[in-house]
């Protein structure tokens, strides 16, 4: 017993003195425990930074605005026995490169999304994405649709018809709460991204938000040739064939569910789940179930 409180006690000490490194330790227990390995490669300009693991079929995993890499890590865990997953963090995001010369609008990153696959040898993968990630990978299947055995679309951003959400309320007055400059304005995010938010200590995420505030002018670049005169979905997506699971929040204040139903009546071959009680990252808030939801689509189950 004592030497299982001075564990404890050493560990709590050390998240209070250094949570940073904490924090960093976890993420990699946590990436063990869901098989994945970090990964570097260079994809023209750009260094890559991915995770990767599981056997079977790839399965190619893209994050929201903002995002990185590991917000597929839990989630993984119920898919690396069935599938290579394959999680980057997209250029300009997370441990990857940003180059304040380059370019990342819509057509830039779909790009770089192309090489990044070529240069690991993916000739064919399902390609899932949340949020901004689920509106490159929609698009990406229309680009290349010979190459995307299947779509998984989390929440995906660029429905034109959709109703308007409290997010986009606030960017139309000025108020983007996807450029973090300031501690209130992530915990401000925090409580739209979730119906239930997954407890994180303090400490914890006081180190993301202090990590999302360092990025903040690169984000706002970012954004402003992402978003600003966006290309939707609407004008690429229509009639595409591609197998297609299409999941959304019901309580999703950042892209309004709204956007589901109009999703799905682009895609002839798609599916779609509406889950209750769940804001915009079902990945994040409730893995298991979106997981099992996903293998349930592909003709499997949960192992």
């Amino acid at each position: 017993m004592f030497k299982l409180l001075f564990v404890l006690g050493v560990a709590y000490l050390a998240y209070r003195v250094f949570p940073a490194r904490v924090f960093d330790l976890a993420v990699r227990m946590q990436r063990r425990h869901s098989g994945l390995a970090r990964k570097e490669i260079q994809v023209g300009d750009h260094r890559i930074a991915y995770l990767e693991g599981g056997h079977g079929a790839p399965l190619l995993l893209l994050h929201g605005f903002g995002a990185e890499k590991d917000h597929w890590t839990q989630i993984a865990q119920f898919l690396t026995p069935n599938y290579r997953v394959i999680a980057p963090d997209l250029p300009g995001f997370g441990e990857s490169s940003r180059l304040e010369s380059a370019t990342y609008n819509l057509d830039a990153q779909l790009e770089r999304i192309a090489g990044f696959t070529q240069a690991l040898g993916l000739a064919h993968f399902h390609l899932g994405g949340n949020s901004m990630g689920g509106y490159f990978a929609a698009m990406y299947a229309a680009r290349a649709p010979e190459q995307v055995l299947s779509l998984w679309l989390l929440a995906p951003a660029g429905v034109a018809e959709a109703e308007e959400s409290e997010l986009l309320r606030l960017v139309n007055r000025g108020d983007n709460l996807l450029i973090l400059d300031s501690e209130d304005k992530a915990k401000r995010l925090v409580h739209l991204l979730f119906t239930k938010p997954p407890f994180v200590p303090e400490g914890f995420a006081a180190v993301w938000r202090k990590r999302a505030m360092a990025v903040r002018e690169f984000s706002a670049k970012i954004f402003g040739e992402l978003f600003v005169n966006p290309v939707m979905l609407d004008e690429r997506l229509p009639g595409l064939p591609t197998p297609a699971l299409i999941v959304w929040g019901d309580d999703d204040r950042l892209l309004h569910v709204s956007g589901a139903a109009k999703l799905k009546a682009m895609l002839p071959n798609a599916e779609l789940r509406v889950m209750p009680c769940m804001g915009h990252c079902p990945m994040l808030e409730r893995p298991r179930e979106t997981a099992a939801d996903f293998l349930n689509f592909q003709g499997k189950g949960l192992p």
